[in-house]
């Protein structure tokens, strides 16, 4: 699943995602760090089940969600200085690459009219 382009780019935002909010201030770790690890692992759950599954157009509508609260996150943790511009600009990179590729298989999957269409 890695060499399909977003399970890597998801799974590259998750690789530095953690470690990143691991270091927030205690007082937003298990709030702030929590809900955006969260929203992050929800999201590549729901693209996985996606995958493997024929009715996606749920799944996909669900992990867009996902990703929507994901950018609230990020950008509420560089509001309250716990990213840095350059940590949220890469982070909004990430997720904003990520939102296309779910885009563009959320059209596929749209015009297949629950088919089976890879992402």
């Amino acid at each position: 699943m890695n060499e399909i382009p977003i399970f890597a780019k998801t799974y590259d935002l998750l690789l530095w995602l953690v470690p990143t909010t691991l270091k927030y201030p205690r007082e937003h770790r298990f709030a702030l760090a929590l809900r955006t690890q969260q929203a992050a692992f929800e999201f590549n759950e729901l693209i996985v089940l996606a995958r493997k599954t024929r009715e996606k157009r749920d799944l996909l509508l669900r992990a867009d969600a996902h990703l929507e609260q994901l950018r609230l996150y990020l950008r509420l943790a560089h509001d309250l200085k716990l990213l840095t511009l350059r940590q949220y600009e890469h982070a909004s990179r990430q997720v904003s690459a990520i939102g296309a590729l779910l885009g563009d298989w959320m059209k596929r999957t749209t015009g297949d009219k629950g088919r089976s269409a890879a992402p």
